[in-house]
């Protein structure tokens, strides 16, 4: 994946969010259309309501939310569009919150990085090249082979940073 501009991450740069929430889920629809997957009503609103900030939400977050929109209470409404959101790459699990954030980058191949904002909650994703860097080398030396990498980091955004 191509060089990210530091200054560009969804998750802290100023950007026009009302295109950013309509374009990954028009993404989202091209994706499922283009693979025969079912982009339910609770699928849709379930990624619309991590889309809203760029920040992790967690199941029972999602689950309160999507209740209070009729959607139903019971805790598999929440885990299964989640599981349909990751394993199609609309969504993230971020390990360290036990929490879950829309892809800043959904139908695109990548190794994700997560820069989380201990103040604020603000998340921002990069890409990364796990196949390039000092874990997959040492991984090939060792005979291990990586299927999967997230890479989270904890600090102070731009923004929170005095």
């Amino acid at each position: 994946m191509a060089d990210v501009n530091p200054q560009a991450l969804l998750g802290f740069a100023s950007h026009n969010h009302s295109a950013c929430v309509a374009e990954a889920l028009a993404q989202a629809e091209r994706v499922c259309q283009e693979h025969r997957l079912r982009f339910t009503d609770v699928r849709r609103r379930a990624l619309g309501i991590l889309l809203e900030n760029h920040s992790a939400l967690g199941a029972y977050e999602l689950l309160e939310r999507l209740d209070n929109e009729g959607f139903g209470s019971k805790p598999p409404v929440a885990y299964r569009a989640l599981a349909f959101l990751v394993k199609n790459g609309f969504a993230h699990r971020i390990e360290k919150l036990n929490a879950y954030v829309a892809c800043a980058h959904p139908g695109a191949q990548h190794d994700p990085a997560f820069l989380i904002c201990n103040d604020c909650g603000a998340i921002a994703e990069t890409p990364v090249s796990a196949s390039a860097g000092r874990l997959a080398q040492t991984a090939r030396q060792s005979g291990f082979q990586i299927s999967r990498t997230i890479m989270e980091a904890e600090g102070q955004c731009p923004q929170c940073r005095p």
